[in-house]
């Protein structure tokens, strides 16, 4: 398994849990905004943890940590996920999942297996400029549609979530959204901010009174919708 990265302690990683964060490296995106831009371009250049190594040293922090966060990356492309999420469960650890949804056939595996508690899933955009915002000059919208829909159907705690920037996303993208992830539980609107690890750094970001805007487009349909990443709250995007 490529885990290269652990976090021993976060507050936020992981709503309402003191977990610890584990960062897989690869990524089948190539957001040019990712602020995990190593992870995504370079992950055999970064520290790895063997997973013996993490199952380890969360045994050891039992009765302090309640959760685990498996974020990267894009954690559904580990061969060996299955078993090692199985191993956590063990510990008696709750799971939350940070993902691209492009692999939605594993997405349910977790799920409908219990190995997943709560799923974050990036929304890059509107269906027809996925593969322009995910880097990439094709790619299986439908794949994206498919893990939106199946954590709309509510077997698993989720939340969706979007880093805005200028560059990819206007306000009639928020209208779109809305109609298409209605009744969604949650929706997060992250802006953008810039970090050494952004993989393409031209991206700006919008005020909080524009963010605003798209907030009430997203109310239409969606009752749970906050704003991260401003002066006053905290982000965290998947690569």
């Amino acid at each position: 398994m490529n885990i290269q990265g652990l976090q021993k302690t976060t507050l936020l990683d992981y709503p309402k849990h003191v977990a610890a964060t584990i960062f897989f490296g690869g990524c089948n995106f190539r957001c040019p905004f990712c602020h995990n831009g190593n992870l995504v371009l370079s992950p055999n250049t970064t520290p790895v943890y063997g997973p013996d190594d993490v199952l380890t040293f969360l045994e050891k922090r039992k009765g302090i940590l309640d959760g685990v966060c498996i974020t990267g990356g894009e954690p559904t492309l580990q061969t060996e996920l299955v078993p090692f999420l199985s191993e956590i469960k063990k510990l008696g650890l709750s799971i939350k999942l940070d993902t691209n949804g492009y692999q939605p056939q594993i997405l349910k595996e977790l799920c409908q297996n219990g190995l997943v508690d709560y799923v974050a899933m990036d929304i890059k955009g509107t269906p027809e400029k996925y593969a322009k915002i995910c880097g990439l000059s094709n790619m299986d919208v439908s794949r994206i549609v498919d893990s939106a829909a199946f954590l709309l159907g509510g077997s698993v705690a989720y939340e969706f979530r979007t880093t805005v920037t200028r560059e990819f996303h206007q306000k009639e993208d928020f209208a779109a959204i809305a109609s298409w992830l209605a009744g969604a539980d949650a929706y997060y609107l992250q802006s953008y901010q810039f970090s050494p690890q952004v993989i393409s750094p031209r991206f700006s970001a919008y005020t909080i009174k524009e963010l605003t805007s798209f907030q009430n487009l997203l109310f239409r349909t969606i009752s749970h919708v906050e704003i991260r990443g401003t002066d006053s709250t905290e982000s965290q995007e998947v690569g």
